[in-house]
């Protein structure tokens, strides 16, 4: 039987009745990891099924999960699917309108939140999500003292589901056996970069084919492991943690705290992998920051190890098989140089590495291939369960995608927009019939949205089709493009790019790598606006996009920029959960200095309005300079400097 023929309930219980004390999941609390084996795992959501049909939860409903990554959110995930309902994931981070517009769509009546922090989100918004019955807590602290009757702790709901479960004996059994394949199972949400994100109906059906198709180019086996710390609303997540772990049976581990995260990685030491960019960034990032501090000894030594793991790595990302001297060298390399960089990482036994979402770096990408990582690149979206296109061992081409995974059929149409056909596109939109017909070509292809072409064979991304531009010349570019070149740059955390007759770029510098930055130049500075102000600091960033114009076209190459005195905030809106620019909230929160920029001005002044968690409000006037790129030189310091260090 086809993988594709499945549920997950019914993954489950295969798991358990072939490795029932085998460890299934794994949590870290006040420093000791609490693990849940296979049978431990089936039991509990058998026991919380039968508490959601307790309270009324019936096939075809949804129930919402709420809350950061533990055992608990698989566990109310399972139970749903088990007695026929779907879950929809909300990332803890949503704010109370995101919450409500979930809610509503999916008409969801039981929600089952983390802790007292998305407890209060949803006291609060209760009356504007008219079907919500049931808030569910799995973190009783800080709650004793909330007297509201439809607040109800996660082992309650367990313990009522054990006593419905002994007054209908055989009933979850039977609900597990009457889910089919093309059920849905998961409803996750879109990235919503220019409106509110639409939910995205999945089915047993299309997660597992592609669980199918993947393992079939990367086998994983019931002996690997995998970290789950990305949110499991997203659809990377369960992509990998529920699809890939159930078909294969991985083991799922949960870290303590978003602070231990680091720790937990390297003390659990996972082969599989999936990350967006920035984590790979701030890998990158911190190994540059460690080197930098180190004695020169360490950094000539690391230096020396590094140079062979990047040719080796080229010969082989071409096919090639590297010489003996080269295969010996590596092995040195590694003992003295690689291998510690990886364990620090938390690395040392990834066999599967995986980033998708955005276009990653070249540098980046080179970096984690030197070091020994397998790093490779995922496209897809929500509408096709995350991955239609991946790259292949030996045949990773960094400014690629890769190739389709088996079962996926690729074209691009007259308009150059990137069209996928397989069995895992999404069943549809909830509520949103006209946007689900928008989707679909008539033949049956996904509309990604996306401009691309074939490189040989392999699939390169351009941008949302969009938001592909013509300057006045007729030269055809993308926004989005550019920004990347840009924020290739180890000191740039986000560019945002404008303009077609001109192109300006509002930049956000990396705190991290530029404060170190800025503490080897002995520059001293207080917070993050006062370091992103400084003559010293532009200069630094006037490299940087001086360097990314060389490989630009003239029309095409950034002309003007200006520093951003604050990060990009998911809270303010400004990006997606999933770190994608809100062009649209962007252009009009800061037209103001977009139109600064667009003219040419020397300086802009901003009121900045700042909200603090006592409830005060401030406000602040801020200058920023904009930095004109016509006549500057680079410094006779930005030589061409290693990928592992921010040092030139």
């Amino acid at each position: 039987m086809s993988l594709a023929d499945e549920t997950f309930p019914r993954l489950l219980a295969r798991q358990a009745q072939t490795r029932p004390t085998e460890v299934a999941l794994q949590e870290k609390l006040y420093g000791i990891w609490q693990p849940i084996t296979w049978q431990e795992y089936a039991e509990r959501v058998r026991d919380f099924g039968h508490g959601l049909a307790s309270l009324g939860v019936a096939r075809g409903d949804m129930v919402a999960v709420l809350g950061d990554n533990r055992p608990e959110w698989l566990i109310a995930e399972l139970a749903a699917q088990s007695i026929g309902a779907a879950v929809v994931g909300i990332y803890p981070t949503s704010l109370d309108e995101e919450i409500v517009h979930v809610l509503t769509t999916a008409r969801t009546r039981v929600v089952v939140a983390e802790d007292q922090e998305q407890v209060d989100k949803l006291l609060k918004i209760k009356s504007l999500a008219p079907d919500l019955e049931h808030v569910v807590f799995y973190d009783p602290h800080g709650l004793e003292s909330y007297t509201q009757e439809w607040l109800l702790p996660f082992g309650d709901v367990e313990q009522a589901g054990r006593s419905w479960g002994a007054e209908h004996p055989g009933w979850f059994e039977e609900q597990v056996e009457a889910g089919t394949p093309d059920d849905i199972a998961v409803v996750c949400t879109t990235s919503g970069t220019t409106s509110r994100p639409k939910l995205g109906q999945l089915s047993h059906r299309n997660l597992l084919s592609m669980a199918e198709s993947l393992v079939s180019i990367d086998p994983l086996g019931p002996k690997d492991r995998f970290v789950s710390f990305l949110p499991l609303a997203w659809i990377g997540e369960q992509m990998i943690a529920v699809a890939c772990g159930l078909a294969q049976g991985l083991t799922l581990s949960f870290p303590e705290d978003a602070s231990t995260q680091r720790n937990d990685l390297r003390e659990i030491g996972p082969h599989v992998m999936f990350s967006p960019p920035r984590i790979w960034e701030s890998m990158l990032s911190d190994v540059q920051v460690r080197i930098d501090e180190a004695g020169w000894l360490k950094r000539k030594v690391f230096g020396l190890g590094y140079a062979v793991g990047d040719r080796v790595a080229a010969k082989r990302l071409r096919g090639k098989r590297p010489s003996p001297v080269d295969r010996g060298l590596l092995v040195l390399a590694d003992w003295f140089a690689l291998a510690p960089v990886r364990n620090q990482l938390g690395l040392t036994r990834i066999q599967r590495a995986y980033t998708g979402g955005a276009p990653l770096g070249p540098d980046v990408f080179s970096f984690f291939h030197a070091i020994g990582v397998n790093l490779k690149q995922i496209y897809g979206q929500t509408e096709i369960c995350g991955l239609a296109v991946v790259h292949i061992d030996d045949d990773i081409r960094f400014h690629s995608v890769g190739v389709p995974i088996p079962g996926c059929e690729l074209r691009i149409s007259d308009d150059g927009e990137i069209q996928l056909r397989s069995p895992a596109v999404f069943q549809g939109y909830v509520g949103n019939p006209e946007a689900t017909a928008e989707a679909m070509t008539e033949d049956g292809w996904l509309r990604t949205g996306d401009a691309g072409y074939l490189d040989d064979g392999q699939l390169v991304v351009i941008d949302r089709a969009k938001d592909v531009q013509t300057t006045p010349t007729g030269t055809r570019f993308s926004s989005a493009f550019i920004e990347n070149k840009i924020k290739f740059s180890p000191y740039v955390e986000e560019a945002v790019v404008f303009g077609t007759a001109e192109i300006v770029a509002m930049i956000v510098i990396d705190p991290n790598t530029v404060g170190s930055w800025a503490e080897g130049e002995h520059l001293t500075y207080t917070t993050f606006t006062d370091l992103a102000g400084k003559p010293e600091t532009y200069r630094l960033i006037a490299d940087e996009v001086h360097r990314a114009n060389v490989d630009l076209p003239e029309e095409i190459r950034v002309r003007r920029f200006m520093l951003l005195f604050k990060q990009l905030d998911p809270d303010d809106d400004e990006i997606t959960r999933t770190r994608k620019v809100r062009r649209n909230v962007i252009v009009e929160r800061y037209a103001d200095l977009i139109a600064a920029l667009g003219r040419g001005d020397d300086r802009v002044s901003i009121t900045n309005t700042v909200a603090y968690q006592d409830g005060t409000v401030a406000k602040r006037e801020i200058d920023i300079a904009i930095f004109d790129l016509a006549d500057h030189q680079p410094s006779e310091n930005s030589k061409s400097r290693p990928v592992w260090s921010t040092r030139r």
